[in-house]
């Protein structure tokens, strides 16, 4: 029996979507699966083990080597820049990073606060726009940001802009699409490319077919 094969998993809709996936491409993923709270899964009919984590850990699971793949956010791979493999665009959990803020607030002075959990992504964004401004780095309900007075704008996920409306925030810029992409470890790569290329091979096909 070949290796068993390591995945990082991050836990809410993207492990979901992902694990529909997996089963479409024929992972032998039994239905308890989705309901478990164990941190750590073993599939021995799909010679797999999974790590599930949260999203922002996941490429870093991956980089060290714990986990031979996962699945992560192009949002997430654009903000950790962890030395990993993507191999594939999943399709999956689509969505975009948008500038966001109150009716009015792109007129606002010098230095503006910006708040986002994507602090790197966000100032790259804006010295590429000519534009400086102050990065608040928060962790959740960044749309809060501004309502309280924290931020004057924010970089956040928006994927049908209701949460925006429903706080009275309007949409700024579009920044960049996001789907959810399987990245590889390079030395697992190396190692344990038939696993992983026959892992891709069908994934991909899978990917083929919902597009059609």
């Amino acid at each position: 029996m070949s290796d068993i094969l390591t995945m990082a998993m991050p836990k809410g809709r993207i492990f979901e979507e992902a694990v529909e996936l997996l089963r479409k491409a024929g992972f032998p993923l039994p239905p308890e699966f989705d309901d478990s709270r164990k941190l750590i899964v073993d599939v021995p009919e799909a010679n797999m083990r999974f790590i599930l984590a949260k999203p922002m850990d996941v490429p870093t699971y991956v980089e060290y080597g714990v986990a031979d793949v996962g699945v992560a956010g192009k949002d997430t791979m654009i903000e950790e820049e962890r030395d990993v493999y993507e191999v594939l665009d999943l399709k999956i959990s689509a969505c975009y990073l948008a500038v966001a803020g109150l009716p009015g607030c792109e007129k606002k002075g010098i230095n503006p606060k910006v708040a986002s959990k994507y602090p790197n992504l966000a100032t790259k964004y804006f010295k590429e726009q000519g534009e400086q401004v102050e990065i608040i780095k928060l962790n959740g309900s960044i749309e809060l940001a501004p309502l309280v007075g924290l931020a004057d704008r924010i970089v956040d996920i928006v994927s049908t802009g209701r949460t925006l409306r429903e706080n009275g925030l309007v949409e700024l810029e579009k920044i960049v699409p996001i789907t959810s992409r399987l990245i590889v470890n390079p030395v697992s790569y190396r190692m344990k490319d038939a696993q992983i290329d026959e892992m891709v091979e069908k994934l991909a096909a899978v990917v083929e077919e919902e597009k059609v």
